[in-house]
């Protein structure tokens, strides 16, 4: 009996140290991801919750703060007219870019997807205009767009058309924001590029074999195995086009008669030139809603045309169980 205790006592410290070990895996996860949470709560949560705050208030940088409720909302819908303007010529925007952005980045990976010469050099080329500056952007694309010695208009009077004045006239000024604005995917088309190569060559050659072209090859297996690289650039395209902002306001500052004054332009100008930051928060969390509408849309529609590889499909088993009942 007297050996009993201190054999005991022995093994239940022993017992304690791989606990105590364990503990401290546990624990030591969380002190690699507390930089990024801290960094999340200060920077992206707080100012998020913050502005959402600040648009039940009458805001100015400088004044007294007046709590008002929904009366920024109200405010917004019924009583400022640059609000339903800027927010149709976004949607205008969108809906020529989103697609457009789509078929070039799509059509431009398909092109350096093939084993040519030179795929290197022009991938690059293609990729460079998305790793420059917005300020930097707009400036080339005010000398390629000016009417007096633009290199757009020169290309043109070579084949005997006389090019507008694309930022100054308004039936041309959203054209030459898309075409713009388009020069920048060169990221889309490395995603697109990135899923072609994912795509097997054996379903290519299995086609040929069976006697498909290149249209029925790209329309049934190209489409379908890029359908969800497709939906995820149409997602990040919907919200690029939203948040259009920099082209804008350097090569045109909204005109001319506010023909390319876009929602983002009309939020900025109601936080930093008329200083009314509760009321521009309040603009831009209905930005937050229509974008948050429009890709829960696409996503619910995706269940209708985005293929996952190995993945069975419901519907058409659904369809059998009721056609036999």
């Amino acid at each position: 009996m007297a050996n009993t205790y201190p054999r005991q006592a022995g093994e239940s410290a022993a017992s304690l140290k791989p606990a105590r070990k364990r503990g401290r895996g546990r624990v030591t996860p969380y002190l690699f991801i507390f930089p990024w949470i801290v960094g999340f709560l200060v920077f992206t949560l707080g100012p998020l919750l913050f502005s959402l705050v600040i648009s039940l208030f009458d805001w100015p940088i400088v004044g007294q703060v007046h709590f008002i409720g929904f009366g920024n909302y109200t405010e917004m819908f019924t009583q400022d007219p640059l609000f339903w303007k800027s927010f149709g010529i976004t949607l205008k925007f969108a809906a020529i870019f989103v697609p457009l952005n789509i078929i070039v980045a799509m059509g431009l990976a398909i092109l350096l997807n093939q084993s040519t010469r030179g795929n290197a050099f022009f991938r690059t080329a293609f990729y460079l205009p998305s790793v420059i500056s917005g300020v930097a952007l707009a400036m080339i694309w005010s000398w390629v767009y000016s009417g007096e010695y633009g290199i757009l208009n020169f290309f043109l009077s070579l084949v005997g058309v006389q090019g507008p004045d694309w930022l100054n006239d308004t039936r041309w000024s959203l054209v030459a924001m898309v075409l713009a604005s388009l020069w920048g995917q060169g990221a889309m088309m490395l995603i697109f590029l990135a899923g072609l190569k994912g795509i097997p060559k054996d379903l290519y050659e299995s086609a040929s074999i069976d006697g498909a072209g290149t249209l029925r090859r790209f329309v049934s297996i190209t489409v379908p195995m890029l359908s969800p690289t497709i939906l995820f650039n149409l997602i990040t395209s919907i919200i690029a086009a939203f948040q259009q902002l920099t082209l804008a306001l350097v090569l045109t500052g909204g005109g001319p008669m506010k023909s390319t004054y876009f929602y983002a332009m009309y939020m900025y100008e109601n936080a930093f030139k008329y200083f009314r930051m509760g009321y521009s928060a309040a603009n831009a969390w209905f930005m937050f809603l229509i974008v948050l509408g429009l890709s829960f849309l696409v996503f619910k529609s995706s269940e209708a045309w985005v293929f996952y590889e190995g993945e069975m499909k419901r519907k058409p088993k659904r369809n059998a169980r009721r056609r036999s009942g």
